[in-house]
């Protein structure tokens, strides 16, 4: 859903996934859950490929789960605007065991949603539904970007 949302806007995107240390990845791939000494160093470095963007816009994908992880994408790039994708453990058990040749065993599920502390109404951002379209997810996003940022 970021890189429709990317695309349509003309941003660069990335994927947390891809700032992830090979500690972490290998860890995640043995059935390990990460701390948050093995999550802080990564979300910084996607904060800082947001505040690199932060003059023309870009969009990440990123596991920010907990409202502290967020603050701390927040110190480094404040203009952040949060989507988070709300699904149940059974879509997203069901979404993860359909993709091939991740390296996050679905075993981990569990330790991500306990973890998981949705958007509070003081954050900047929103909380869709993930069960619609894809499509339609970007839509809703980019309206509610739009909606928090009507001066852009």
């Amino acid at each position: 859903m970021g890189a429709i949302i990317a695309e349509r806007l003309g941003l660069p995107y990335a994927d947390g996934d891809d700032f992830h240390p090979t500690a972490n990845i290998e860890k995640m791939a043995a059935g390990i859950p990460l701390t948050d000494e093995d999550r802080y160093p990564w979300l910084v470095i996607v904060a800082e490929w947001l505040a690199e963007h932060d003059h023309t816009g870009g969009v990440a994908a990123c596991s920010a789960l907990r409202r502290d992880y967020r603050e701390r994408v927040l110190a480094i790039a404040p203009d952040v605007f949060f989507v988070h994708l709300a699904a149940t453990r059974e879509e997203l058990l069901r979404r993860m065991t359909s993709r091939m040749g991740h390296f996050m065993p679905a075993l981990l599920l569990d330790s991500q949603l306990e973890a998981l502390q949705p958007l509070s109404p003081d954050e900047p951002g929103v909380t869709l539904d993930a069960m619609v379209s894809p499509n339609e997810l970007a839509n809703q996003a980019i309206d509610a970007w739009k909606l928090a940022h009507p001066q852009s």
